[in-house]
């Protein structure tokens, strides 16, 4: 999926961020709120934060100063030339919460496209399906995969490409992997580059990736030739592609799909992301982190690829002294060029 092929970008967009706005949960509103380039934020709703700056909320001063509010009513009424909503938190458990039906047909009705990250699909019910075509607006489920003629078992195409391919993974899940891609991406387009990039997971299709999957509704077999075809298709019209890898190869429940996507991308470096402060898994406390010496030796045995950096959360020369490898924060200030730089030094790449 390459949302921008779909609107005519920026869209003056509502984000809808219930409960979640500021927290992991909502993850993928902060995420377009602060990257998209598909979607300009125009309004958030989130009730729990109404009133409150974005900044205050995500603690970070570079945050688009827009309004939170209680609402899509209030929301139209603040910013009525908005075109589209955007879904950007997916409850456990898959269902659409009934307290977000009437912001999303106050939006329908509107004329805003909905954008959706839910696990439910939306332009799969009768209703929504229904009330879009009454008022001419469309509904994209960015979860929904790709149909099963398309879906292959990965071949090796993928060797043929006449680029170079960087995938971001991570000593575990949400450590910074869709932004560390993002990153690398607008510091190699700004540096005068032909980048293009990929994205595995909602957010980063929401963002603006040139194309992306949710890989985990792809039948794990399908998985590597999926992102094989992705990246086909982005060498097309980019030499430099960045890949958004999911989880970690030592992740229990998740490496599978990590497997699938390093695999498939079957890249020339792979940059590692990582929360030193985190011992153990997000949502699986019962597992410890196996950590960056651990991930690299997977990643070096199971492809051709060398780790070429690390993208920390910590502090960039406490992680270099400890691993020997360039270790950089995207959150500071020359972060993403650095990075960049590493990565390029890593493949004997030079401007």
């Amino acid at each position: 999926m390459n949302l921008r092929e779909s609107f005519d970008v920026p869209v003056p967009t509502i984000i809808l961020a219930e409960g979640e706005f500021g927290k992991l949960g909502g993850k993928t509103a902060n995420g377009v709120l602060m990257h998209s380039e598909v979607f300009d934020a125009k309004a958030i709703v989130d009730s729990e934060t109404a009133g409150q700056s974005p900044s205050t909320v995500l603690g970070n001063p570079n945050t688009p100063d827009i309004p939170i509010v209680e609402s899509v009513i209030d929301a139209l009424d603040v910013v009525p030339e908005v075109e589209a909503l955007v879904i950007g938190v997916a409850p456990a458990g898959g269902r659409l919460p009934e307290t977000w039906i009437d912001d999303i047909e106050n939006a329908i009705t509107a004329g805003c496209d909905v954008v959706s990250g839910l696990h439910v699909f939306l332009s799969d019910d009768n209703h929504w399906a229904s009330l879009a075509d009454k008022h001419g607006v469309r509904i994209f489920d960015v979860r929904k995969p790709p149909v099963s003629n398309n879906l292959r078992v990965g071949d090796g195409s993928v060797d043929k490409i006449d680029a170079t391919v960087v995938l971001t993974l991570g000593t575990d899940c949400a450590v910074g992997k869709r932004t560390t891609t993002f990153e690398l991406y607008k510091a190699a387009r700004e540096a005068g580059r032909n980048p293009g990039w990929i994205a595995t997971g909602q957010t980063g299709i929401m963002v603006g990736a040139h194309q992306g999957v949710v890989v985990d509704r792809v039948p794990a077999d399908f998985t590597a030739g999926i992102v094989e075809d992705m990246v086909t298709t982005v060498a097309q019209d980019h030499d430099l592609i960045f890949v958004e890898g999911q989880a970690s190869l030592t992740h229990r429940a998740y490496s599978s799909v990590t497997l699938g996507v390093l695999h498939g991308s079957w890249p020339d470096a792979v940059v590692l992301a990582d929360d030193p402060n985190r011992t153990q898994r997000t949502h699986f406390d019962r597992y410890s982190i196996d950590g960056v010496e651990k991930e690299k030796q997977l990643i070096e045995t199971l492809s051709d690829a060398t780790v070429a950096a690390i993208s920390t959360w910590g502090t960039p020369d406490v992680e270099r002294a400890r691993y020997g490898l360039p270790a950089v924060n995207v959150y500071e200030e020359d972060g993403p060029a650095e990075l960049l730089d590493a990565v390029e030094t890593a493949l004997g790449v030079h401007a």
